[in-house]
């Protein structure tokens, strides 16, 4: 899991590598394109706030235009809506600095999406020099910090091409829904039942034999 930039390092997944490297030894570690792209926006959000409380003196509320394009600065500028282009861009020209530092970190964060949209292993290898020149001269402390993070696990992120693209995203995303039904169903006592629920919000395709169709007619009176 990441880890935020106050204090220390952000780490993908160090607790487990620590794990890998105990008890499967000759594992391939892989930085996927799901932890990478999380670190970036998390990024993002950090500098949102860090502006938005230097400018207002206080968190985002709902007035706010920085707080009201939260959710759009955390989507990929390819799934955007031209509504949401407006609406994103009309965000930043109201609540950003000067030197457009929300701006720029969301644009690094794009770029370090689209690593992922290389074909093989020896391209991917040679962008992120200039992604790494944007954070260096960007004067925005975050992105530093997120360059030295990709830096420190560029082997492992190199390693996504290397398997063909393997996620564990998928099955974190399963995890999340399960977390879901144990918060709202504390009732639970037995296993079975739980484990229906689980299958049935999972969205499991059930092989249910079809039932015989009620007759569309009505039946011939007798005389």
């Amino acid at each position: 899991m990441a880890r935020g930039h106050r204090g220390r390092r952000a780490d993908p997944f160090h607790g487990y590598a620590t794990a890998l490297r105990t008890s499967l030894p000759g594992a391939t570690r892989v930085l996927d394109a799901f932890h990478v792209t999380r670190l970036g926006f998390a990024a993002v959000d950090d500098v949102r706030r860090r502006v938005q409380q230097e400018s207002t003196g206080h968190r985002g509320r709902r007035e706010d235009p920085l707080f009201t394009i939260r959710r759009l600065l955390r989507r990929g500028a390819d799934n955007l809506s031209d509504r949401a282009w407006v609406r994103l861009l009309a965000g930043l020209d109201a609540g950003d600095t000067d030197d457009e530092q929300i701006g720029r970190t969301w644009i690094a964060a794009q770029d370090l999406r689209l690593l992922f949209n290389e074909p093989d292993r020896d391209r991917a290898e040679r962008r992120p020099l200039r992604w790494f020149v944007h954070c260096a001269d960007s004067n925005i402390p975050e992105l530093p910090h997120l360059a030295r993070t990709i830096d420190a696990w560029r082997e492992e992120l190199l390693a996504y091409f290397d398997t063909g693209g393997v996620s564990n995203g998928p099955t974190e995303a399963m995890n999340l829904l399960i977390k879901k039904i144990k918060r709202v169903g504390p009732g639970f006592r037995n296993f079975e039942n739980y484990r229906l629920r689980l299958l049935l919000h999972c969205g499991v395709d059930w092989h249910t034999q079809q039932p015989t169709r009620i007759r569309g007619r009505l039946p011939r009176l007798a005389a």
